[in-house]
């Protein structure tokens, strides 16, 4: 299971930075508009929104695993499909790629919580750890790869064959862990009963005494309210979301940042994209076992946007006196973010059920706010001619993902 959790992750990014590293010469082949290639980079995040709210409900009809099985099918196909026309094909292919990663994204968490509940750090560092191996991978190659096969269709459709490994290798993983899904779910069932049980007694045993202390009560002891009302939910979702625009930002966008600010040639953008991914690969490994120990995690949260804050500030104000320097710091804050992001879902939720529903808006809705990075980023820069306007959007937006974090970040449970 662990090996299919990795080939899974592994094919979570490629989607994205496979096509931003090519994007110029996509540009200029399919002869798009600026507001195309604005609307094509946002596209992965409002996929992960929309068509993340389902995969809750697909995994309690059909189980979580066998419905990441079928994700990274239909990502396969999509990713494969989507080189071979205009524009419209492009963007449908990108939209069914980008959906079966978001249901994946929601789901996988959830079989970690299932198949590893005295693992979650170690299990959440290794598969950090993959998604940003995955999304360096095809940033660094598929540029030199468009040169070696004779054009960026054929370099970006080939990460497609991972995503067929991945179906493989989790059709034999799912059904040695099928019994303990069903065994996590019948143990959730129990728990959920046990907590209705005793917030009807205790509920009732204190009615007599005053009503609104009887509706807490029932309220603390079982999920009597909505996440959407509870506001550590919401810190853990903003979080999500804000780190989410921000890696999606660069995903999508800093090759061409770098050509523009930098004077950086394209080959090098694209390996200095993945540069900044696979700095993600240790710290993805790190973080997470690190952050678990510890009963709050506020300051990781703060210490890493900041570190982060002061890439960007390299870009804005001396962008050609390092750019590696920039890039370096932009990476380490983002790898170790995004693990913890993720991390903040299983630590802050108590059973699988909450981690599902948690995972679920975290993700959805935190996507969809992620949206907002790369699609103004693109449409500031061809309003402005520059990046200035870019570059300050992002970091007014990592100064909000700081106090976010420092909320979300303490000892609470939704």
């Amino acid at each position: 299971m662990i090996v299919g959790i990795v080939l899974a992750a592994l094919n979570l990014r490629p989607a994205v930075t496979s096509l931003a590293a090519v994007l110029a010469e996509v540009r200029d082949s399919l002869g798009v508009s600026a507001v195309w290639v604005s609307a094509v980079t946002a596209v992965p995040t409002v996929c992960f929104g929309f068509a993340g709210l389902v995969a809750p409900t697909l995994a309690r009809r059909f189980g979580a695993l066998r419905v990441v099985g079928f994700a990274l099918a239909l990502l396969g196909l999509g990713l494969a499909l989507r080189v071979l026309d205009g524009p419209a094909v492009l963007l449908g292919g990108t939209l069914a790629a980008c959906s079966s990663i978001a249901v994946a994204n929601v789901l996988i968490p959830v079989v970690v919580k299932e198949s590893f509940p005295g693992r979650l750090g170690f299990v959440m560092g290794v598969y950090s750890a993959a998604l940003s191996a995955g999304g360096a991978a095809a940033a660094a190659f598929t540029a030199p790869l468009e040169r070696w096969v004779g054009g960026w269709r054929l370099a970006v459709g080939l990460w497609a064959g991972l995503a067929v490994l991945a179906v493989i290798v989790w059709a034999v993983a799912r059904r040695r862990a099928q019994p303990l899904e069903q065994a996590a779910l019948a143990h959730d069932a129990e728990q959920q009963a046990a907590q209705t049980t005793s917030a009807t007694d205790q509920a009732a045993a204190t009615q007599a005494a005053t009503a609104p202390a009887a509706a807490s009560t029932t309220a603390a002891a079982g999920r009597t309210t909505s996440l959407f009302r509870n506001p550590l939910a919401w810190a853990v979702t903003g979080f999500f979301g804000i780190q989410s625009l921000v890696a999606y930002t660069w995903m999508g966008w800093l090759p061409e940042i770098l050509r523009d600010v930098a004077g950086v040639d394209p080959t090098t953008a694209g390996v200095m994209l993945g540069v900044l991914m696979v700095i993600g690969v240790p710290a993805a490994l790190i973080i997470p076992p690190l952050v678990t120990r510890r009963r709050a995690q506020s300051g990781w949260a703060v210490a890493m946007t900041a570190t982060s804050l002061l890439g960007v500030l390299g870009l804005l104000l001396l962008p050609t006196l390092s750019p590696v320097l920039w890039v370096v710091l932009l990476g380490v804050g983002m790898g170790g973010l995004f693990p913890l992001a993720l991390t903040f879902i299983t630590l802050r939720s108590r059973t699988v059920a909450d981690t599902a529903g948690l995972s679920a808006m975290a993700q959805s809705l935190g996507y969809l706010i992620a949206a907002i990075g790369p699609f103004g980023v693109g449409m500031l820069h061809g309003w402005t001619g520059g990046w200035t306007a870019s570059l300050l959007l992002v970091l007014l937006a990592m100064t909000i993902q700081l106090l976010i974090g420092y909320l979300a970040g303490r000892p609470r449970y939704v």
